[in-house]
Order: structure tokens, then sequence, then C-alpha cells
């Protein structure tokens, strides 16, 4: 299934769920805000959101500094 990450083409299996795609992008959960077409996920429905065909994801990570 094509989905797009921050404007970029990406595959993924049928009924991956946004837990999971962090997991294959090596992304912590808890440093990152996830909006899904256009909406913000809250981080404890990561694991129970599945994306769908066509779907938008926006990766916004933390980034520390000084």
């Amino acid at each position: 299934m094509h989905i797009l990450v921050n404007g970029n083409e990406h595959n993924i299996m049928a009924g991956t769920t946004l837990s999971q795609l962090l997991d294959e992008l090596k992304i912590e959960a808890g440093h990152v805000v996830i909006e899904l077409n256009r909406n913000i996920v809250p981080q404890q429905q990561f694991s129970t959101t599945t994306l769908n065909t066509n779907d938008e994801v926006e990766l916004i990570q933390f980034v520390g500094g000084g």
C-alpha cells in the first residue's frame, strides 16, 4: 500500500499501525507528533490507528539544542 510520509511516497503492508510505522522508521513515539490526514493523533492512539492507502502522514520530531 502507498502512503505519503512527510511528502514522500512510502510503501507499507496493509494493516500497519502508526506505532509499526514509527518502529519501521526507527523513531521513538515519545519524540514525535503525528498528523494523519491533517488531524493530530494522540500518542495513546498510535498503536490502534491503522493506516490506509493514500493516507498522508506528517511526522514532527522534537529536537533538543541550545
